[in-house]
């Protein structure tokens, strides 16, 4: 048995152990599992295929020199999501971009991930004149929540996008469990607004 091969059936946990004690490969195993997510969900917030390689690999960077931080009686998907959100929301207050695409995940492997982390925005039976609209009120859709501060949308991607719970984006995003739920009532909230000429 290989050491690899323990480390590919080994829990998130088990890894970071073995990556506290100084084993490369260890390291390599945890970039194998977090490194597409990361990006995915970094890709989601700045909308920059090379600037999302950039802020993955600056995520992992920080990732491996902090791995002694990490408390293992909490999710490390949790922790490593957090650490990836904050740079990818610190990016976003110094340049203020403002896009969010509403095609799916850009790492999805076939069309049934593509059509999984799709925002849908009309019905699969729509006449070219529909589908024409469907495609132009995504856009605003697409615009809107670009409009969002950077905590709001934060919330609305990972919420709406990634399908995480309330409780997992409270752990992820170091927040209350309160504020996260107001912060994307609010965020809603502003979406109707700004979607409110559009939404008949």
């Amino acid at each position: 048995m290989t050491q690899a091969w323990r480390l590919s059936n080994a829990t998130d946990q088990e890894v970071v152990h073995a990556a506290r004690a100084g084993r490369e490969d260890a390291h390599h195993e945890l970039l194998r599992r977090y490194q597409r997510p990361v990006f995915s969900l970094i890709y989601r917030m700045v909308r920059d295929r090379e600037l999302a390689e950039d802020l993955a690999q600056e995520t992992f960077v920080k990732v491996l020199g902090a791995l002694d931080s990490y408390r293992p009686e909490f999710k490390f998907s949790s922790w490593i999501f957090k650490i990836a959100n904050n740079a990818a929301i610190d990016h976003l207050r110094k340049r203020q971009l403002d896009t969010l695409s509403l095609e799916g995940a850009p790492d999805a492997s076939n069309p049934d991930r593509v059509e999984a982390t799709q925002i849908q925005v009309a019905s699969r039976r729509e006449t070219p004149l529909e589908e024409v609209e469907a495609r132009e009120l995504g856009s605003a859709i697409e615009q809107a929540i670009g409009e969002l501060r950077p905590e709001y949308r934060s919330c609305i991607i990972l919420r709406h996008i990634e399908g995480r719970s309330y409780e997992e984006i409270a752990q992820t995003l170091d927040l209350p469990l309160g504020t996260v739920k107001t912060y994307i009532h609010r965020a809603r909230a502003e979406l109707m607004e700004i979607l409110g000429p559009l939404r008949e």
